[in-house]
């Protein structure tokens, strides 16, 4: 494709847009002067981009249908064999569709992207490879990722496989609802608001989000660079910490990574919590839709706790409770301006573009009525608020973010942990296929309360099965210091250890 120097009506047009008012004569003398650059352009167009290579064969695979998807969780199968031997050898690993894995295709959930297919592997991808996994394909996500529910992929809803009809969470969906049914070890997830601990405490499983940063996000689609996280879910805590092993460190790709520290995460496991401070946050428990038996779960998580040892106490970081107020602003036009405007990769950042993806995702501009609405209403608002307001509350969110982190940071300086449920509630029933925009789009976001924040401050933030309710699971989350994961696995795992979770009732 070449670039053509833009013709009189083009770059007249492209000065009322930049509110230049220039003569038709003006117009012309201007295009003159660009043919220089249109050279150049042309120059970068013909030359090689030098993409990672690709080490481990692979076939497209195919889409399994009825008895082999019974909760609609798989995108595709595709089994992708690892270097024999290595640390995850044995271990199966599905992958959440916004990641690339070369030659297998990828949608995102979105029907705008369906056909694309990656012609690189994400870095997660070639560190499991290489560390022996088998990658099994690709578990289903929420359209473009915008959904804590499970209903807005455009095949349709992921189902909880602990109880029919009702949400595997988001936008993780696909990856959370495999492990829970034991169609898969682990599970490479996503979060940006949530999606990797909502679909865990959804599902039953364990999912962390580790510090910003600590996972390369190279060659997984952006949604908003501030808050973009990939991590793992797993069945057990010593499959997440092994895992996050193998995964975490710096790729010299992602500028998400300055000062990434990483650790001997398996190394916590059995070392248990006597000695260890845990501070209960207040502003966790009680939100306008928090479930008592939610509550009271995560509380008896507590209680588990103390009597392992831990030194449990309440403590209040008020400012807790406008943490979605400032993630709100970052998501809505951090992510309308990258995801959407920007191909999802947008600008100003220095590392690996996946340019095959930033140009098929460019067919959403074509077809931008097939969106989900949880989608929708995100760009409405975040496009409405940039067109209004110029970036300013964007701007100011970003700043309040560090005031947020420093109140974390506050509490976790007597603190190792905190802890709080997960979310406030346990998982909803889908929405059924006439619903309501009200609900629909409610279904997608009423749960972030607890989980948004930490996108916004990077703190490493696991959720764990806290029991059960009504046959659904509740959520327990575990908050450490940044780049403490050890400290979170450490507690995690004397808890997971102390009893088996799906005996424990509020």
């Amino acid at each position: 494709m070449m670039v053509e120097i833009p013709t009189h009506e083009e770059m007249a047009e492209i000065c009322r847009e930049l509110g230049m008012n220039l003569s038709p004569g003006r117009v012309d003398e201007f295009i003159a002067l660009m043919g220089g650059a249109v050279e150049a352009y042309n120059a970068v167009g013909a030359l090689a981009e030098g993409l990672p290579a690709v080490r481990h064969p692979r076939t497209p695979g195919y889409r399994p249908e009825g008895d082999e998807n019974r909760y609609n969780a798989w995108y595709y199968k595709s089994r992708v064999e690892g270097t024999p031997g290595g640390r995850l050898a044995g271990k199966t690993v599905v992958l959440k569709d916004n990641v690339c894995l070369a030659g297998v295709p990828m949608m995102n959930g979105a029907s705008t992207l369906e056909g694309y297919i990656p012609d690189v592997d994400a870095t997660v991808v070639t560190r499991i490879l290489d560390a022996g996994g088998t990658i099994l394909g690709k578990a289903h996500c929420e359209y473009f990722c915008f959904s804590g529910g499970s209903h807005t992929n455009a095949h349709g809803p992921v189902i909880n496989p602990r109880k029919p009809g009702h949400a595997a969470g988001g936008s993780s969906s696909g990856s959370a609802a495999l492990v829970a049914a034991g169609e898969a070890d682990m599970a490479i997830g996503g979060d940006q608001g949530g999606s990797i601990r909502i679909p865990s405490a959804y599902c039953g499983t364990y999912g962390m989000k580790a510090t910003w940063g600590l996972v390369p996000y190279t060659g997984v689609m952006p949604i908003e660079a501030t808050i973009d996280h990939t991590g793992p879910i797993t069945a057990n805590v010593a499959d997440n910490a092994l895992l996050l092993e193998v995964i975490a460190g710096a790729d010299g790709l992602d500028p998400r990574q300055a000062g990434a520290k990483t650790a001997n995460y398996t190394a916590a496991l059995g070392q248990g919590v006597k000695g260890m401070k845990i501070g209960v946050l207040r502003e966790g428990f009680g939100h306008a839709n928090s479930e008592g038996d939610v509550d009271a779960l995560a509380r008896k998580g507590a209680e588990k706790l103390r009597s392992l040892g831990a030194s449990v106490d309440e403590v209040s970081v008020p400012m807790h409770l406008v943490g979605p107020a400032i993630w709100s602003a970052i998501a809505h036009e951090g992510a309308t301006a990258q995801m959407m405007h920007g191909n999802g990769f947008g600008f100003n950042w220095k590392g690996l573009y996946v340019t095959s993806l930033h140009k098929a995702h460019d067919n959403w501009r074509l077809h931008a009525d097939q969106l989900s609405d949880t989608l929708k209403v995100t760009m409405m608002m975040g496009h409405y608020m940039l067109k209004k307001h110029h970036g300013y509350y964007y701007a100011k969110a970003q700043n309040l973010s560090r005031r947020l982190a420093a109140a974390y940071d506050a509490a976790l300086e007597t603190y190792d942990l905190l802890l709080m449920p997960t979310l406030p509630m346990k998982a909803t029933k889908i929405p059924a296929a006439d619903a309501s925009l009200a609900e629909y789009c409610q279904r997608g976001f009423e749960m972030l309360a607890n989980t948004c924040p930490f996108d916004v401050t990077g703190h490493p933030a696991m959720s764990l099965p806290s029991g059960l309710s009504d046959g659904l699971p509740g959520g327990l989350m575990l908050v450490g210091r940044h780049w403490n994961e050890a400290t979170i696995y450490r507690a995690a795992h004397a808890f997971e250890q102390a009893g088996d979770w799906q005996k424990v009732r509020p």
